[in-house]
């Protein structure tokens, strides 16, 4: 799995007009190979990043949706959110590996597009204790394998700003693990390796949220967003608080979809203040 990201630049945030120029600078001193060659070319890059980044979570979101499923959670809803993720996932596939990306970036889509369709085909099956185990435990290689493609993707571009649209969209898939994971719970899984990832990853979170609010690139909407993402991250963390019961099963099938609505803005803002920048 990802580690924890080790902290971004802390120093005084400037105004979004310096704060553009500087990075203009960042860009022209890494070079023009570092860059895709043309302005659509790295537009296209950076919409690329997050998309794929978006896999992470959507493999984790699967997982938990079958979970809600197997113990009856809103399980009609489950179902019609399990297949909209699916399109999602394959919407992704379809935009992003048609580009003629270097052959490293291609190999690593198409791992992560295989670990991904063995999730769907147990995702097609009857829910059963053991068949949620297994689902959970693919979408963690899925999960993976996603990771290794934002990557591959990422050094097509320098670092550290096309590095801020994954580090955003780390927000979406830990809080979907985190969901899961409350699910799994219910299932009688084990209880305290659960619980012990469950602790790392809300660790993660808070750290990767820190990071980000250090973070140069602060336009009015990533500071809006950034704002809801704390916000929402309290109610968040008490729905992980409470008794795994129905009433808590329930609130944490709220909270979580709500939780990957917020990420998915944020990620957005990145995505939109970086291809300004780039562009």
């Amino acid at each position: 799995m990802p580690h924890t990201p080790t902290p971004l630049l802390s120093s005084p945030p400037l105004r979004w007009p310096h704060r553009r120029l500087a990075l203009h600078l960042l860009l022209a001193s890494v070079g023009a190979a570092a860059l895709p060659s043309s302005a659509q070319a790295r537009l296209a890059l950076v919409t690329a990043i997050n998309r794929t980044a978006s896999l992470r979570a959507q493999t984790q979101r699967q997982a938990k949706l079958y979970a809600q499923h197997f113990l009856n959670v809103q399980s009609a809803r489950a179902q019609e959110l399990q297949t909209h993720s699916r399109q999602q996932i394959q919407a992704v596939f379809a935009d992003v590996l048609p580009h003629p990306w270097p052959a490293e970036v291609v190999q690593a889509l198409e791992l992560a597009r295989s670990q991904c369709t063995q999730l769907d085909a147990l995702l097609v099956r009857a829910p059963t204790k053991e068949l949620v185990a297994q689902v959970s435990a693919q979408a963690d290689k899925a999960l993976e394998a996603a990771q290794q493609a934002t990557l591959a993707l990422e050094k097509q571009a320098p670092a550290p700003t096309a590095r801020l649209v994954s580090l955003a969209g780390r927000l979406r898939w830990l809080s979907q693990r985190l969901a899961k994971n409350y699910y799994l719970l219910a299932t009688g899984m084990d209880a305290k390796l659960l619980r012990e990832q469950m602790a790392q990853d809300a660790v993660e979170f808070r750290q990767t949220l820190e990071s980000l609010q250090k973070a140069p690139v602060a336009t009015p909407a990533i500071r809006s967003q950034l704002e809801l993402a704390q916000g929402q991250w309290v109610f968040f963390d008490a729905a992980l608080q409470r008794p795994v019961d129905a009433r808590g099963l329930d609130a944490m099938n709220t909270a979580s979809e709500r939780m990957l609505e917020v990420m998915q803005q944020l990620a957005g803002a990145y995505e939109a203040a970086l291809k300004e920048i780039v562009g």
